[in-house]
């Protein structure tokens, strides 16, 4: 799906007129919650195991940045190649979320979900699902990380529960040699850090 602006993958959904967006073209702004657009769907969330679903992520990476490398944490990670739920709309995939363990913590590595599945609580419950799977291997905290333009992912995650725990500054200018513009056209530069303690 292409951006309502420009030929870009989009990564986004507007929250008022529902045309999907690429990072460039979304801008920030205060709504009211009347004017959010909830998004029911039906859907079911399922540990990822098999290469096909593999290669519908690594489909999702280059919607979503294309990169299938990804820097948490001073680690580098390949998506693929990790631990994953998938939200699934019938035999397709919706959103998916992957995951790489630590000695104390799960490191939420990837989250995406198709820009006409966004506001639906796909990401809330893939988070649930993890934060499930933490629990039972005993690790005491989930971490995520994010850049410094991602003002909506910053409100998600901590919406529910994560806090800001750290700021790299010039992490992510330094991975890809330059200071590239992101959401509403901000600088991205830093990787903020977030946690969430589990109880």
């Amino acid at each position: 799906m292409s951006c309502e602006y420009c030929e870009k993958d989009a990564v986004y959904r507007c929250g008022v007129c529902e045309k999907p967006l690429c990072g460039e073209h979304a801008k920030l702004r205060t709504v009211c919650s009347s004017c959010i657009k909830e998004n029911t769907l039906e859907y079911s969330i399922d540990k990822v195991a098999s290469n096909k679903d593999k290669e519908k992520i690594r489909e999702f990476l280059q919607c979503f940045g294309g990169e299938q490398e990804q820097l948490a944490f001073d680690r580098r990670f390949i998506v693929t190649e990790l631990a994953a739920y998938a939200a699934r709309r019938g035999k397709e995939i919706a959103g998916f979320l992957s995951f790489a363990e630590t000695d104390n913590a799960v490191i939420i590595v990837a989250l995406g979900i198709l820009p006409q599945c966004q506001n639906a609580g796909i990401g809330g419950r893939l988070i649930e699902e993890v934060e499930a799977e933490a629990k039972r291997m005993g690790k005491q905290k989930l971490l995520v990380s994010t850049s410094n333009d991602d003002l909506p992912a910053l409100a998600f995650y901590q919406s529910l529960g994560f806090q800001i725990c750290e700021v790299k500054p010039n992490v992510i200018a330094e991975k890809h040699g330059k200071i590239m513009r992101g959401i509403g056209g901000l600088p991205v530069r830093d990787e903020i850090r977030l946690q969430k303690i589990l109880r």
